[in-house]
């Protein structure tokens, strides 16, 4: 039988064929204070991240190394992109969800919601149809850390729709702190987490799912919980597996929500995307640095391949 290294924790056979006995967990980027929101740009072979408190989003290339991206970054978190190829991003400074144009200027999509701010937007997606979804949980707003202190104005952490035409609605309200989120490749579920552990051991630690009904969400009850630390970041690969962010790394489940297996790191991880040259490249946020692994697995968003419809 093929002996896998020890950062790859096989829980499940199926595993064996999404990792490789020769992927090497490599440090490409570090120094920094709390690294997320990675998103590849296929199409410039670059990945760009956020170092939270330190206001700046970085970008990684094979060829540059680390450059600075964007110095004044607002504590900008979680990003993504449309299907114009555009930057979304969650500033928690500003407390709005922002889109970066192709001319560099800013355009804010959302920052409040029936006359009140918006708590501290964390994480989005954006669906084919142009369709934006963000949390909007407390982070960016219970310390200095990761944005400024204040008291919440809205009455729940809300996960909210934004519609192509510019209407703001929320799709889920019963969450104690909404964090990363993704879709199926069919974009028929939205895999949600709750991450309110993280200062509430009575929450359970776990990735909820969504059956996506038009403008609406119908919840399918919890898919997965994570059994070391909580879930934050994640994302699904072409195959429909899950792949979470943990405690202890990176934590891939099947699509009937079984642990399939781990990838171990060192650190704490935050987040994660697939990216690279060939869309095979696990990149991982993990405290202060970023990580990349071979997987054999490509990731469900287009742009992961260089392509962006």
């Amino acid at each position: 039988m093929i002996t896998f290294p020890p950062h790859i924790e096989t829980l499940d056979d199926r595993f064996r064929g999404l990792v490789h006995p020769m992927g090497k967990l490599e440090k490409i980027a570090e120094g920094f204070t709390w690294t997320e929101g990675p998103v590849w740009f296929g199409d410039r072979d670059c990945l760009l991240f956020s170092d939270i408190p330190s206001r700046r989003i970085m970008m990684w290339s094979e060829v540059t190394g680390v450059t600075l991206y964007r110095g004044e970054s607002g504590f900008n978190n979680g990003n993504t992109r449309d299907r114009q190829g555009r930057l979304i991003g969650c500033r928690h400074g500003a407390r709005d969800v922002v889109r970066t144009e192709h001319d560099g200027t800013l355009t804010v999509l959302a920052d409040s919601f029936e006359g009140r701010r918006l708590n501290s937007p964390n994480d989005v997606v954006v669906g084919s149809d142009g369709t934006v979804w963000f949390t909007d949980p407390t982070y960016g707003i219970i310390s200095d850390f990761e944005g400024y202190r204040a008291e919440p104005e809205q009455a729940a952490r809300n996960v909210y729709r934004l519609s192509p035409e510019g209407a703001l609605t929320v799709a889920v309200s019963d969450f104690t702190q909404p964090n990363g989120l993704c879709f199926s490749p069919d974009e028929r579920m939205l895999y949600i987490a709750e991450s309110g552990s993280s200062h509430d051991d009575r929450v359970a630690p776990v990735i909820r799912q969504f059956a996506v009904e038009g403008g609406r969400l119908t919840d399918r009850g919890v898919f997965a919980t994570i059994d070391t630390g909580l879930p934050d970041g994640i994302r699904c690969d072409i195959s429909g597996n899950l792949w979470s962010s943990a405690a202890d790394g990176v934590h891939c489940f099947a699509p009937d929500g079984t642990l399939l297996g781990k990838i171990l790191v060192p650190e704490v991880v935050s987040n994660l995307c697939f990216g690279g040259s060939d869309g095979r490249r696990l990149f991982i946020t993990a405290t202060s640095t970023v990580y990349r692994i071979f997987v054999d697995a490509a990731g469900a968003e287009p742009w992961t391949r260089g392509r962006l419809s």
